[in-house]
């Protein structure tokens, strides 16, 4: 390995084009050697203050570009299964953004791959387990001085959901991240979703179920509750309450400026989460160039990975039929038995 690790980066959209900036101007130890996508003036557009980047239409052909080391996948969903797949077929590790895989099955398939080969190469884009705040609840809930962790209650509010966003796409792109969250605070894995619809705000485009209440239950005995509302209209919130048996703990209230002027204040909200999380992001893919280096794999494991898409297929379910939903999860394999949380 050189003196940079080089780093192939699969999608070129708006996650993508942001871990090239990343890769090129914040993160230390790394450079971008490659960047694919379908669309050609798109990659080129995302490289074209990168020196030295080769630009493709075809993963596999900036894998096997020259000085490629090691891969992040920032492609849409559907790709990510045969990108993790020709990433592992290669020995090449991977930081793979979310969800891993959005159905269950082939996220299981990625599990297996990976456990087939007995170590791990995949670490997952749960970006929220290297937030400050999280990781400070994170510790607090650990270290049991305020007991058990009986309940959690969530936030996860959006300015406006982009177009073809859909009623399941609230619980398998937006929730997935209270679904790893819930899972990496409280260790424990989550059995069963309900998922209530209230009366459509106003302002979600026609035929979407905007805002949704999202209820989960864990081995441990203890709930989960998400409000997810993602045409909200005034920015991008995301708050989590933990309630625990000798007191509780929340996070998320406060991170833009406040404005104090003609005898009123007004407090800043950020538009999205590129902006909510960008030391998140940051810490997450440093993180993963510094292990990558040392030859190791920290982080979300694939089978996290595969426990969210698992947990929000449920979810989908119980969305549409109105029901409870179980969660089925498949026997976990020796690789996972540390998971990293």
């Amino acid at each position: 390995m050189g003196d940079l690790l080089g780093v192939a980066v699969l999608g070129a959209g708006h996650m993508g084009a942001d871990h090239v900036r990343r890769l090129d101007r914040v993160v230390n130890g790394a450079r971008v050697a490659a960047v694919a996508d379908p669309d050609a003036a798109r990659a080129k557009e995302a490289v074209a203050a990168v020196e030295g980047a080769s630009v493709h239409t075809e993963a596999e052909a900036a894998l096997d570009a020259p000085g490629v080391e090691a891969v992040l996948i920032a492609s849409p969903g559907p790709a990510h299964e045969e990108a993790l797949l020709a990433a592992f077929a290669r020995g090449l590790p991977v930081l793979c953004e979310k969800p891993m895989v959005p159905d269950s099955a082939g996220a299981l398939r990625v599990v297996e791959a990976e456990a087939r080969r007995g170590r791990r190469l995949a670490q997952i884009g749960f970006m929220r387990r290297y937030d400050t705040e999280y990781r400070r609840l994170k510790t607090l809930l650990d270290d049991g001085r305020l007991g058990r962790a009986l309940m959690l209650h969530c936030v996860h509010r959006n300015v406006s959901s982009p177009p073809d966003f859909t009623s399941a796409m609230l619980i398998n792109s937006s929730v997935s991240h209270e679904i790893d969250a819930a899972r990496w605070l409280l260790g424990q894995e989550l059995t069963a979703v309900t998922v209530l619809r209230p009366r459509p705000s106003a302002g979600a485009p026609q035929g979407l179920l905007d805002p949704q209440f999202v209820l989960f239950e864990t081995a441990g005995g203890a709930l989960v509750d998400v409000e997810v509302f993602v045409n909200c209209g005034f920015g991008y919130q995301v708050r989590c309450e933990a309630v625990c048996e000798r007191g509780g703990a929340r996070i998320g209230d406060d991170h833009g400026m406040l404005v104090t002027a003609g005898g009123s204040a007004c407090a800043e909200v950020p538009q999205d989460y590129l902006v909510r999380f960008a030391d998140a992001y940051d810490r997450e893919v440093q993180a993963w160039v510094d292990a990558t280096r040392r030859g190791r794999v920290t982080g979300p494991t694939a089978w996290d990975g595969y426990a969210a898409s698992v947990v929000a297929e449920a979810g989908v379910a119980s969305l549409e039929s109105g029901t409870r939903a179980a969660v089925d999860l498949a026997a976990r394999p020796e690789l996972y038995a540390v998971t990293g949380r």
